[in-house]
């Protein structure tokens, strides 16, 4: 995730200094205004290359999984460089506004003298000027909103299928403001292509295109209330679903104003296009979902999606499978996956972490499914009983692989415990958060 920021911010830095560098400053012009004039070209190039890959990513592009990790990595680059595009667009913008504070402190001579333009060119970019303006406030209120986390998921989502339609008007604002000797400059290649690619994902999002290619419709054939409010769910899917791997994950629609939701799958391919969901009532929206779901019912969805796949493991790395609450569905497709040729399980401390063990269906299917896996070593953390797991029970080496999926406070907690420990193995976490 960072690598990719990083990567793409400095690409973008080095073409405006590239720019800089080659031009010929005009005559007359003061240092500050000059300064003032490149600082505000930067943080619009930026904010538009970050905005850009916030809305190629969400097209949800799978080809990208194997390099960032997975389509929860790229999630989360989608949200930290919508996060970094705002924080340039206000920059940007404070920046513009910063014309009267800079005239009191050296007056209006020195000024940069703006491009001229006339008739419709003229109209256009005023509206280019106005577009940014009214967007930049409006994405900053999405901003506010997605990171208040209390807000209702279902009316972030309604508010979030604006984007589409704010970046549209801010690519406008960037093709008609920007310098245009640019576009004879390396500078002006790239913003040109991260535009395209921006406007590409606007366009597929706006015509509801992202993932169809993935989607295949089926129905309900089971619906049971498990103990600790979990949904278990089978759905039968037709033959567009394309399989999937153990440990993957799917955006399912159950309800078509609701919209799709991200669901580990729960069970192991076999071949017969049926997958099990366990769903923890953990939200607005999966609260009560067991009495509102009917057999026989439409279902549409879409992946499969992720990359905590077992085939991934360091053959040789001593592994450590750590669950919490909802967290073990993965390593409950990842067991099942392996009950039909057992001798091919990894050798693996496997540590299942529950607030009350006797209470606990997955603790009786996760004994029932390692019974037949004699390498897989069942470690059950019973929270009733005073046991916890912490990061000096797991020994870990550096030699180790750790495959977490839980709770991010005891994934963060058993991290820290590990460094502290001066223990850094392979750690892998999904990153389970769209929002």
């Amino acid at each position: 995730m960072k690598t990719l920021i990083l990567s793409l911010l400095s690409l973008v830095t080095l073409a405006w200094g590239w720019d800089v560098f080659t031009s010929v400053a005009p005559t007359g012009v003061n240092t500050m205004w000059a300064a003032r004039q490149e600082a505000l070209h930067l943080s619009g190039l930026l904010s538009v290359a970050m905005m850009s890959l916030v809305m190629f990513l969400a097209t949800r592009p799978a080809w990208l999984e194997t390099p960032l990790g997975g389509m929860d990595r790229i999630y989360r680059t989608h949200k930290w460089a919508g996060i970094t595009a705002v924080s340039f667009a206000a920059a940007h913008w404070l920046i513009e506004m910063s014309d009267d504070t800079l005239k009191a402190l050296v007056g209006r001579e020195g000024r940069v003298n703006e491009e001229k333009f006339t008739g419709f060119l003229e109209v256009l970019r005023d509206l280019g000027e106005d577009m940014g303006e009214w967007a930049i406030y409006a994405v900053l209120a999405m901003l506010v909103i997605t990171l208040w986390k209390k807000f209702p998921y279902r009316a972030w989502s309604i508010l979030h299928q604006a984007m589409p339609v704010l970046y549209l008007m801010l690519a406008f604002h960037a093709a008609m403001l920007v310098p245009t000797d640019y576009w004879a400059q390396p500078v002006g290649i790239l913003l040109g292509a991260l535009l395209a690619g921006g406007v590409y994902g606007a366009v597929k999002s706006l015509r509801n295109a992202i993932g169809k290619s993935r989607q295949a419709t089926g129905e309900i054939v089971s619906v049971e209330r498990l103990p600790g409010d979990v949904c278990a769910v089978r759905c039968h899917l037709n033959q567009d679903w394309r399989g999937h791997r153990a440990g993957q994950f799917a955006f399912v629609t159950f309800e078509g104003k609701e919209g799709a939701h991200p669901f580990t799958i729960a069970s192991a391919d076999r071949g017969e296009r049926t997958i099990d969901f366990q769903i923890k009532a953990l939200g607005d929206y999966t609260r009560g979902l067991a009495g509102r779901l009917q057999v026989g019912q439409t279902v549409r969805v879409e992946g499969p999606y992720g990359r905590f796949e077992l085939a991934r493991r360091k053959p040789k790395a001593h592994q450590i499978w750590i669950a919490g609450g909802i967290g073990v569905t993965p390593f409950l497709a990842w067991l099942e996956s392996l009950q039909a040729n057992p001798q091919q399980a990894p050798t693996a401390d496997f540590h299942y972490c529950t607030r009350n063990q006797a209470a606990d269906t997955f603790a009786q299917h996760l004994t029932t499914l390692c019974a037949t896996l004699p390498s897989v070593r069942l470690h059950i953390h019973d929270a009733s009983r005073g046991a916890r797991l912490t990061a000096d029970t797991l020994a870990a080496t550096d030699k180790s692989e750790i495959w977490f999926c839980g709770p991010a406070g005891l994934g963060n907690a058993l991290r820290n415990g590990l460094k502290s420990m001066g223990v850094i193995p392979r750690f892998h976490q999904e990153a389970f958060e769209m929002r």
